[in-house]
């Protein structure tokens, strides 16, 4: 039986610009992100017959790779090569998709070092998150970056510059465990309550990629000098980066915002938050507010009843808790 812990993330700079539509055609695109302590546990273990069963929301019993349903553990058995007599167990602290965390990349790479783990192979975090990224973009035909892949994969406060090669160039951001508590102390999460398909907000957005070029080329921009700000430790204005960031993104398409979020992120900014977000594609999932820790409580207080979540920063991406032969 292998167990592993695979984190979700947050994005704070250039999400958009690691889209292959932009990267590939616009010099490169670049990212700023970080792993948070929200987590997916993965368990695979040998089954006692040569079938195979799969329990995430619902659960497969199935004689051959071939018939699963779920197309990520489908194409994750077969890239590893693992075709028969096994049993995949998945459980996260944020169950469901579409809240905007990265939860389908977190899963595909954590399921590909369970399964490396079970074959008895221990693989870098580059191999996971470009196996990952094949799975989910090439194979399966998604609509998705890669930041969510490298994230999940290497854990920690990274600046990803996606090469329009499609090679990919990992920085770590010289910041102690000090400083990511208490750059994490500046952070709080809020559930909308609404979910949401990212498949249909990117799809319009990679559709107007060359529309949107002078944007996408800001927010690439903003993702260099937001890394610059947190090694700075100058938190006031990586949040003025966000809140930059944030009002160039809800212009990229119809459905990254609305009414309401518009309306929770005013109430933030009222009560004393520097900048913030939509995770992920937008439209739903969390509500990212970026504040002085000092103002944590009336931040929540004037988002309520949304529901606050601190979050840390994990410096660990995916790993393997648990081997037991």
């Amino acid at each position: 039986m292998i167990i592993t812990r695979t984190p979700f993330r947050i994005s704070f700079a250039g999400g958009g610009t690691d889209l292959p539509s932009f990267y590939r055609s616009f010099d490169g695109g670049a990212v700023t992100s970080a792993a948070i302590d929200r987590f997916i546990h993965v368990l695979v273990n040998e089954k006692f017959d040569r079938s195979i069963r799969v329990a995430y929301s619902r659960t497969e019993n199935v004689e051959s790779v071939d018939d699963l349903q779920h197309g990520l553990v489908r194409e994750a058995l077969r890239l590893t090569q693992v075709h028969r007599a096994v049993e995949v167990h998945t459980i996260a602290d944020i169950p469901g998709e579409g809240t905007g965390i990265g939860s389908s990349s977190s899963l595909t790479v954590g399921l590909l070092n369970a399964l490396y783990g079970y074959k008895g192979q221990i693989v870098d975090p580059a191999q996971l998150a470009e196996e990952a990224c094949r799975i989910e973009i090439n194979i399966l035909h998604g609509t998705l970056g890669k930041q969510d892949q490298y994230t999940a994969a290497y854990g920690g406060l990274h600046y990803f510059e996606f090469r329009p090669d499609d090679t990919v160039r990992v920085h770590p951001l010289p910041l102690s465990l000090d400083d990511l508590d208490a750059l994490s102390q500046h952070l709080t999460l809020f559930y909308t309550g609404t979910t949401r398909s990212a498949q249909p907000i990117l799809k319009d957005q990679e559709a107007r990629t060359t529309e949107n070029r002078d944007t996408l080329l800001r927010m690439r921009d903003l993702a260099g000098a937001t890394r610059d700000a947190l090694v700075a430790r100058d938190w006031d204005r990586a949040g003025a980066l966000l809140d930059e960031g944030w009002q160039l993104k809800r212009g990229l398409t119809a459905g990254i915002s609305n009414d309401q979020i518009d309306d929770w992120y005013a109430r933030g900014k009222a009560a004393g938050a520097l900048g913030g977000k939509i995770t992920g594609a937008g439209g739903g999932g969390f509500l990212l507010m970026f504040h002085p820790p000092e103002r944590s409580a009336q931040v929540a207080k004037a988002l309520s009843p949304l529901e606050p979540m601190p979050v840390r920063i994990s410096a660990e991406g995916s790993r393997i808790l648990m081997v037991h032969r």
